[in-house]
């Protein structure tokens, strides 16, 4: 590791920690990632991109990364209602920060899908926070 993720930030113990509490959620390197892929986007081909978030999750986490200076949102002021959202510089300079992410996930997608079918196998359960099959030992 470099030397850029020393613990001298305040408030945070490296530079990693400020970036994960920045992205921390499920969805908002998700929307980072579609946002990066070009121009601003309307928040229904969002929507459609994100697949299985819900409504009310996909605008928290828009509001949120809006809020952080990553996103911006301009509203038309229009009638039907048009609301477009774009990354910001600092927010097009985290999602080049996730595009090693991204590579990494495809080049292993193998072999992380192995490890994901082997637990699911293991634990009798595919989402995570889901209840395991009791041991034997506890019956």
């Amino acid at each position: 590791m470099s030397d850029t993720c020393t613990p001298t930030l305040p408030g945070f113990t490296c530079g990693l920690d400020a970036t994960l509490r920045v992205i921390a959620g499920k969805w908002k390197p998700l929307i980072l990632y579609f946002l990066a892929q070009g121009g601003p986007t309307r928040y229904g081909e969002l929507r459609r991109a994100m697949r299985d978030v819900s409504d009310k999750m996909l605008i928290q986490q828009l509001k949120e990364l809006t809020a952080d200076g990553l996103v911006q949102r301009t509203d038309y002021k229009e009638v039907p209602p048009r609301v477009d959202y774009a990354l910001t510089p600092l927010g097009e300079s985290l999602a080049q920060a996730l595009v090693p992410l991204c590579t990494w996930g495809t080049e292993n997608l193998a072999e992380v899908t192995r490890v994901f079918a082997q637990r699911e196998r293991t634990n009798g359960a595919s989402q995570p926070g889901a209840k395991a099959e009791p041991s034997p030992s506890a019956q």
